[in-house]
């Protein structure tokens, strides 16, 4: 299992800049993809950045040019690096994780999904 905890959430005004982070503990070894999705009130969760272990990163549209996720120097810490905030991207934040691990030789991998509590961002004048 993979545990994880987000920090850095809060109150912002338009055009500021938030850091969120997120530590994962456990077999962290299995991780392939770390990452942050969202949601905003009254909508569905929404991909914001994945990042792979090999350093790819896939980021939203709505946050290209604003946003950049990165890795900690342990690979247990992702960074979601937040600038030019709008008001739109106030939202719960949840870290991800999938991992992967194939328990014996001719054994078929499992792969799984893992979330943190999420973290609230505000973008508000």
């Amino acid at each position: 299992q993979v545990q994880l905890v987000e920090s850095g959430g809060g109150l912002v005004q338009p055009g500021g800049s938030l850091r969120l982070s997120c530590a994962a503990s456990g077999r962290i070894f299995t991780i392939t993809d770390m990452g942050w999705y969202h949601q905003a009130p009254g909508k569905e969760i929404e991909l914001v950045a994945t990042i792979t272990s090999s350093g790819f990163a896939t980021i939203a549209d709505s946050a290209k040019g604003r946003f950049t996720i990165s890795w900690g120097s342990a690979k247990n810490m992702v960074f979601l690096q937040m600038n030019s905030l709008k008001t739109e991207d106030t939202a719960v934040y949840y870290c991800y994780a999938k991992t992967r691990f194939v328990p014996c030789v001719e054994c078929d991998a499992i792969v799984r999904e893992h979330w943190g509590q999420g973290t609230e961002v505000t973008v508000s004048p």
